[in-house]
């Protein structure tokens, strides 16, 4: 099967996760790994989480949870299946220390902690300019 990363088609990239638009929060690829993703997302005005210019902490969130898919998906990809539904099943932390604006590139680094029977629990990390910006740990939950 042929490795398309790193990716930023995004035709692609959607074809991995469920979400269409205009609920997708990631774009492009940049490393994958059993239990690593590098995703990206870079902000632009029409998003339905940017209000008066700015992205909101909702928006980071779905923006990490779908890395989060976009890591299932693509391990999916690899397996020639097509990628499943999933969900948030809970956050266990979130901070935010800043909000980006439009026209921001998101990056966001998942680490996965442990995987069992269609649960994953991750670490996730958003930079934006090489500083961090947003932390969370999550589960996400594969129907």
């Amino acid at each position: 099967m042929e490795n398309k990363l790193p990716t930023s088609d995004q035709n692609f990239v959607e074809s991995l996760i469920p979400q269409r638009f205009p609920f997708v929060m990631v774009n492009s690829i940049a490393e994958y790994s059993e239990n690593h993703l590098i995703s990206g997302f870079q902000i632009k005005e029409e998003n339905i989480f940017v209000q008066d210019g700015i992205f909101q902490a909702s928006g980071l969130v779905e923006h990490q949870a779908q890395s989060v898919a976009l890591h299932t998906g693509y391990k999916f990809y690899l397996l020639g299946k097509e990628a499943p539904t999933g969900y948030i099943g809970a956050i266990k932390s979130f901070e935010t220390s800043a909000l980006p604006k439009i026209g921001d590139q998101l990056k966001s680094e998942v680490t996965i902690l442990n995987e069992m029977m269609g649960v994953t629990l991750v670490d996730i990390v958003t930079k934006l300019n090489d500083e961090i910006i947003a932390k969370s740990q999550m589960k996400t939950v594969i129907m």
